[in-house]
This record gives structure tokens, sequence and C-alpha cells, in this order.
């Protein structure tokens, strides 16, 4: 008994930290994170980051050129311009974008880009326009990279393939006839040096030439996982096929049709929270207050999940419905709780064996539904796109929240208050007074 005590108090301790920090986290001018004074450089906003339909922002979409690119190399091609313009992007400083790849009506590969908060994408614009210019460089007496000569233009492909040996993944460079040339005049003079690789003057790769390569056919080999391989090869194709883009549409998303929709979803919540927290009072009365608490905490704590400055989620409408359906979750899971509580207390259990049995009776069922619900994000996370993968995520992290939640913070609140002079009477664990009067019969 002791030491369930300890447990107890441990327990409570640690949710009071947590809602404290929920509090402080999900407060809508947050601290700043600044970790520059313990020796860490690290200094970032907590804040709530916005997709483009709740802070507006630009819409565009560009029809990719494919017609003197092979059917075989059309996904890759068109996977290697979404990398080179996301690696553009970026560094303009915009963040959150997304970049996916699409198919319109008349069957024309077409590339989507977002970039959320931005009103005047014309820089963007410009970068996105280019063709991606790959090129060899290698050093020179200075220890400075220098241009070779040889270029995408004379690239022709890169795969990606295993050892059999040593089964490393490598990359297969092919070059075309000129590029063989230099490829080899490259080598020969380079042997145990290292050439680089450049893409839009950014290094991709440099490795150390071992050998001449007179053939227009070379292995690049390191300690590359499969997935590296395969985006450096992406990376490699993107200068070799390079796709024209021409840009169909552009559309600017208003910041009003974000703050609605951000306050239509606001009071949609509160609305739908007040309606479920007298329900949970109403009918389940001393339980039913602990759950409205800890459903409280509950959704402090996934807020400021989200607005972690390490991995934020990026919140659209899509995104909050996930947050607004993991809350009904949470309920549920106490519903069921409360419900096996309730049967037990009927059986003639004292109230901490209830309790106890309750808890233990319903977390089969809570942990099959979340299970099952888990598994649905996360085939929507891996399948889905942009607002479905929003969706998915914010739902999975408020499920596994919810069942913290009702495990622990629901069952250490009960546990706490079962000593409480209210608990000698079952009227506030939800029975009735003919129930509690035949008990006391029996």
């Amino acid at each position: 008994m002791a030491s369930r005590k300890r447990k107890t108090f441990w327990l409570l301790f640690f949710i009071l930290i947590l809602a404290v920090w929920g509090v402080l986290w999900s407060w809508p001018k947050g601290p700043d994170l600044n970790l520059k004074p313990i020796g860490i450089n690290y200094d970032a906003k907590i804040e709530v980051h916005q997709g483009l339909d709740l802070q507006g922002g630009t819409h565009l979409v560009y029809q990719a050129d494919l017609k003197d690119i092979a059917d075989k190399e059309k996904d890759n091609a068109v996977t290697g311009a979404i990398n080179v313009i996301e690696r553009r992007i970026n560094p303009s400083g915009v963040s959150e974008i997304l970049i996916q790849p699409a198919k319109s009506l008349a069957n024309e590969y077409q590339i989507i880009v977002e970039l959320p908060g931005v009103s005047d994408p014309n820089d963007a614009i410009s970068l996105i326009g280019k063709t991606a210019k790959m090129d060899f460089r290698e050093l020179d007496e200075t220890g400075n990279w220098i241009e070779t000569g040889l270029t995408g233009a004379d690239f022709k492909s890169a795969s990606v393939e295993i050892n059999s040996s040593t089964g490393s993944p490598e990359i297969n460079i092919e070059f075309n006839d000129r590029g063989a040339t230099l490829f080899g005049e490259i080598t020969k003079r380079n042997l145990q040096k290292p050439v680089a690789i450049y893409l839009d003057d950014e290094l991709l790769s440099a490795p150390t030439v071992q050998s001449e390569i007179s053939s227009g056919r070379g292995t690049i080999s390191g300690q590359f996982t499969l997935e590296e391989a395969k985006r450096l090869a992406i990376q490699l194709n993107a200068g070799a096929l390079p796709i024209p883009l021409k840009l169909v549409e552009q559309r600017n998303v208003g910041a009003t049709l974000g703050k609605d929709s951000i306050e239509k979803s606001f009071m949609a919540g509160i609305v739908g929270l007040l309606v479920v927290a007298l329900f949970m009072i109403f009918y389940y009365r001393w339980p039913g207050i602990l759950a409205v608490v800890a459903l409280g905490i509950y959704s402090l704590i996934t807020f400021a999940v989200f607005k972690n400055p390490f991995q934020p989620i990026t919140l659209t409408l899509a995104g909050v419905a996930g947050f607004i359906l993991s809350i009904g979750m949470a309920v549920d899971a106490n519903i069921l709780i409360f419900e096996r509580t309730r049967e037990e207390l009927r059986a003639g259990r004292s109230l901490d064996s209830a309790v106890e049995q309750g808890f233990k009776r319903a977390w089969s069922s809570i942990r099959d539904s979340n299970v099952s619900s888990l598994i649905t994000c996360l085939i929507l996370s891996w399948l889905g796109t942009g607002p479905i993968r929003g969706f998915a995520i914010t739902l999975a992290i408020g499920i596994l929240i919810s069942m913290f939640s009702a495990i622990t913070i629901t069952r250490t609140f009960l546990r706490v208050t079962e000593k409480f002079p209210l608990a000698k009477n079952l009227w506030w664990y939800g029975l009735s007074k003919k129930e509690i009067k035949g008990l006391k019969n029996a």
C-alpha cells in the first residue's frame, strides 16, 4: 500500500509538471527556446506552424515537359525535379513548403508547389524555373574546386546496384561519348584524389578516384545506406535529365480565408468540448469532473507537442480536424473505463478495487481500438499527401497522448480522490440511489 501511495504521488507530481509545461508552450505567445546560455547553439520560437489554408500564401502548378524523356524514366525525372526545387526554395527562406507530383486530366505530369505565408513568390518562381546545372570539379594547387568542363550535358544516367561481394549499395554512372573522353582524362590526372560532383553549385559527392576510367562507365561506392544511394542517384539524374517547367497556374490564397477557418474550427472545438464536458459531468459525476480536467491537460500537452521547436507540426484544417477527432477518442476511452468501474461497483466491490478492476478490464478494448486507429493513420501518412498526411499525423499524436491521458492521468486522479469524504457516497461515482440501497441491503 505504501508503495502504491508513493507511486501515485510521483505520478501526480509528473502530471502537474506536464500540465504546467503544456500551459506555457500552448500559450499563444509561448516562450522562446534559447539554449545558448548553457552552451548549446540553439534558438527557436515556440509558435504554431500554419499550413497554406490557414495563413494564406501562394499555390503554384508547373507542367513538366517530358517529351524527350523515355517512359520508364519519367517518374524518376519528375522526382529529381522535385528534389531540385526543394533544395532551391528552402535556402531562399521559405519554410513549411509542400511540393508534390500530380497528373492533369490530360494525363500530363505536373508539380504542385505550395508556399505558406508567401504573398510575393517572384523570387521562388525564378529559382524554380531554372534548369538544373550539374558539373564535375577537381582540386587545383591551392586546394580550391575548379570546373573541368564535364557537365550534366555529358551525363547519361545513374542507377543503384548492390555490390555482390560487400552487400553495400553503389551508384553506377554512365557518360555519353564526349563525357567518356573527358571523364577518362579527369580520372587519369586525379588518381587517388577526389573529384567533386556539383548540382546547382551545391556539393553532392566527392568520391576518390581509384583508377583511370576510359570506358565512360564508373561506380561511386562508399558507406551509403540504400536510401542515401537512391537519393544521390535521383540528384545525379536531375542534372542529367533537366526538365523544362512551365508555370500553368498561380493562385494566391488570402489570409482572410485562413482566419475564418481558424475561428470556425476554434468555435466548433470549444462547443464540442463544452457539450462533451457537460455530458461527462452529468452522467458520470465525480469521475466525469476528473475526466474533464484530464481532458484539459491532454489538450494542452497535445497542442504543446504540435508547437515543439525541434520538429513542429504544420497545422492545416485537416490537421485541426484530426486533433478534434483525437479529443473524442480520448473521451471514448474514459467512458469505457467508467462503465467498467460502475459494473464492478454494482458487483459489490470496494471503490479502490472497482477502480483498479475497471481500468484493467477496459484496457484491452482501449488498446485494440487505438492500435487499429494508429494502423489506419500509418497507412494514410504513408500513402497520402498534403492534408491527408497532416490529418493522419495529428490524429496519431492525439491517440498516443490520449492513451496516456486515460490510463495514467484519469487513473491517478481517481486514486488520489478515492479517500475523499464524497467517496463514501457512491452516487458521486454514477450509481443511482436505488442501486446504492440494494448494495447496502446485500
